[in-house]
């Protein structure tokens, strides 16, 4: 009897065991179920993160070779970026402000509209002209210091074009080969010389933007003067009297008034670009 109970009592024992490591046995496949279903939403969640380049990838490329300073640059870009944006790539580049950039192709490039508007291509040399900071704050007499006080001048005299020495070349009237103007309007520089107009002279003068060189070709019957835009201090207009789509306007060559050569008769929708062209939009700042 002994031993039949000592066997029935390790049998119970045994049983009383087993039934205590099924709960185990079922927290570990449980916890087993949930790190494999973690696992799996870890896969999920790294395969649906996208790569930042994808975008780039996606859009159309277009290769530029940028040339300022006599250096030439290579930048590749999406070919639907507005001149704005490009100008911001010029500046990573060359370390020059995009508020100091004359970028040029086919003439001055406009901040708002896209490359492809453009219809700039592959392989495409833009021109960029300016200074950096430093570069201005060098000049010993910045051209918007000198503007302001020629403004401030002009404020205290009469109208230009009632002053006896411009009356003289305004009472001549209108050339009669002058470019047509529009009154209130604003239109970038034609591709063409501005031409038909006078000097203070009297005689026929033409206007040409040479923006690859950063010149203006000032000619005349006798002879061109080749300017560097650079060199010039100040451009100031003002409307004819009676007249007014077109304009008077002086650009001075020089550091005081005395070098200021007139020009009469200019298609009043190309003054701004001509002040932009000439002068750089940084002015305003």
């Amino acid at each position: 009897m002994a031993t039949q109970d000592g066997s029935e009592e390790v049998i119970m024992e045994t049983e009383a065991k087993s039934k205590e490591a099924e709960p185990l046995g079922e927290f570990v496949e449980k916890g087993d179920a949930e790190s494999l279903s973690d696992a799996g939403n870890a896969t999920t969640q790294d395969s649906s993160i996208s790569n930042g380049d994808d975008t780039d990838e996606k859009q159309e490329m277009v290769d530029l070779k940028i040339i300022w300073n006599k250096i030439k640059y290579d930048l590749k870009i999406p070919v639907d970026s507005t001149g704005a944006k490009l100008k911001e790539s010029i500046h990573s580049l060359t370390g020059l402000p995009p508020a100091m950039q004359k970028v040029m192709y086919k003439g001055l490039l406009p901040e708002d509209k896209t490359l492809r508007e453009i219809k700039i291509t592959n392989g495409a040399k833009i021109m960029v002209v300016g200074s950096t900071i430093n570069d201005v704050l060098a000049v010993n007499t910045p051209k918007e210091v000198v503007q302001q006080e020629v403004k401030a001048e002009e404020n205290k005299k009469e109208p230009l074009c009632r002053q006896k020495q411009h009356r003289k070349v305004l009472d001549k009237g209108k050339p009669d080969d002058i470019m047509p103007a529009v009154k209130g309007a604003k239109e970038r520089l034609p591709t063409v010389p501005l031409s038909g107009m006078y000097n203070k002279s009297g005689g026929k003068v033409r206007l040409t933007f040479k923006l690859e060189q950063d010149q203006l070709w000032i000619g005349t019957k006798e002879r061109t003067e080749k300017v560097p835009m650079g060199s010039i201090k100040n451009v100031v207009s003002e409307p004819i009297e009676g007249h007014e789509d077109y304009n008077m306007m002086a650009f001075q060559l020089g550091p005081t008034e005395a070098s200021q050569y007139w020009v009469y008769w200019v298609p009043a929708q190309f003054v701004d670009a001509i002040k932009d062209t000439v002068l750089g939009k940084w002015q305003y700042f």
